[in-house]
């Protein structure tokens, strides 16, 4: 029994309304002595992640906040899967495999439908891969014609993804960033050709700008390495890296000729946990073929009982995500897939529309390509994009606010970004909020810049 000022109460009554002064302690720097047990563990817990913001508010990810309820439940129930083991999860294999497949057909992969590809644990790690069987593939080239390896080097442009930095610092690459330059925030095809020589060992085009939403010209660009090899010049790959795109072009944009339509695209990755609609983390990494994928690349071991062949930076890692992507496959389907990412789109471009209509901004683009625009404050106004982010924080809306990259620092914009569970009453719901704080801004004059809220929360 539990005693108080009135007279004992029952400890089971008292029990979910008030907790031990210990177990309240939640440990900060070492393991506790004794634990609290799982029930007042997940209330303690639970209770710090209030301090979280709400995820279906958050403008700035690229990531999946919502899944239907039975996509979930099938991630718990296999969440003790483990990817790499294929002898003990055959089945957990199959389905990768098939989504491999089915991505290759969505990108055209050649060949019959028995694609070349794998899962990952995000498309960062996708594009990694694919950075290096380029490289390993310019290698060969260059042994083979007794050339020097020592300086291979990536033509890209500096609005890629930090992955991109990553890859060419961790596998000693120099990477080629071409700079924006006026109103061209992204990589053109006379850039990508004009940067290319003997040591490049591919180009990346971005289907899906982060810093804008944007695409890249994927087929011009090919029309330039193309023109370039044919005129003596280096015979130059590329790889198209569709973290977001990937899952987006195909419907909403089908006309758009970005894929393994394109001889010279080699390789393609892209996020499942992005416009794939699946909860972190999954990504994607396809090949044209099985020789665009070195074989020295490939790893097999046994020692988990059957030969299996493997292609990642990690080893172990949970199934349940490849599963959830299947499970997408399978409940929306290509139709339901293209009403998604179209409406997604049409809210873009509906709040793009009506932010532009406000009068105190300027879109930088407008949601067209990705569900996805940045705009600017004009030149005149007396705030910046860093107070409209704090004012619009203050509601509940996560909207960064960061400059661009080099040659473009002079320019700060926000960002919205538009996921599936967005809907046409939230956006306004939104704009409303958005107009508020602009006129409460506009009346105050400028306010302290606030810090830079990160463009780049994946």
């Amino acid at each position: 029994m539990t005693t108080t000022p009135t007279g004992p109460v029952s400890s089971s009554i008292a029990s979910p309304l008030v907790r031990d002064a210990t177990a309240a302690a939640l440990p900060r720097h070492q393991l506790p002595a004794t634990g609290t047990g799982s029930e007042v563990a997940h209330d303690l817990i639970t209770n710090e992640l209030f301090l979280d913001g709400s995820a279906r508010l958050n403008l700035a990810t690229f990531v999946t906040t919502w899944m239907p309820p039975h996509a979930a439940a099938l991630m718990a129930e296999t969440a003790d899967k483990n990817m790499i083991d294929k002898d003990e999860y055959p089945q957990t294999a199959e389905l990768e495999k098939r989504c491999v497949n089915i991505l290759g057909d969505l990108w055209h992969a050649p060949g019959g439908g028995d694609a070349t590809g794998t899962s990952t644990t995000g498309s960062s790690e996708a594009a990694m891969l694919g950075g290096m069987a380029l490289k390993w593939r310019w290698r060969e080239r260059r042994r083979a014609a007794g050339l020097s390896t020592d300086k291979p080097n990536l033509v890209m442009g500096v609005n890629v993804q930090v992955c991109w930095d990553k890859f060419c610092r961790y596998w000693d690459v120099e990477p080629r960033l071409v700079p924006m330059e006026g109103e061209r925030f992204h990589l053109d095809a006379e850039q990508a050709a004009a940067h290319c020589d003997e040591n490049t060992i591919g180009v990346v085009a971005i289907l899906g700008s982060t810093f804008d939403g944007s695409y890249e010209p994927v087929a011009e660009i090919a029309a330039a390495l193309d023109a370039l090899a044919a005129g003596g010049g280096p015979d130059v790959p590329l790889h198209v890296d569709a973290a977001s795109g990937g899952f987006i072009a195909p419907f909403v944009q089908p006309e758009l000729v970005w894929d393994f339509q394109l001889p010279r695209v080699q390789s393609i990755n892209a996020s499942g946990h992005k416009y794939g609609l699946v909860y972190p983390g999954v990504g994607w990494a396809l090949w044209r073929d099985a020789d665009a994928l070195p074989d020295d690349l490939v790893f097999k071991v046994n020692y988990l009982g059957g030969e299996m062949p493997t292609f990642a930076l990690n080893f172990s890692r949970p199934g349940s995500e490849v599963v959830a992507q299947y499970f997408m496959f399978l409940s929306l389907g290509r139709e339901g897939f293209t009403a998604v990412q179209q409406n997604s789109s049409a809210v873009a471009q509906h709040i793009a529309t009506e932010v532009a209509a406000m009068g105190s901004y300027r879109t930088i683009t407008d949601g067209s390509e990705l569900p996805v625009f940045a705009f600017a404050v004009k030149p005149e106004t007396k705030y910046t994009v860093f107070d409209v982010s704090d004012r619009l924080r203050e509601r509940g809306w996560l909207v960064p606010a960061y400059t661009f990259p080099a040659n473009r620092e002079d320019l700060s914009v926000l960002r919205v970004v538009v996921r599936a569970g967005m809907t046409h009453d939230m956006a306004d719901l939104f704009l409303d909020d958005l107009r508020q704080q602009t006129a409460t801004l506009e009346r105050a004059g400028a306010r302290p810049g606030v810090p830079q809220v990160s463009a780049f929360a994946h």
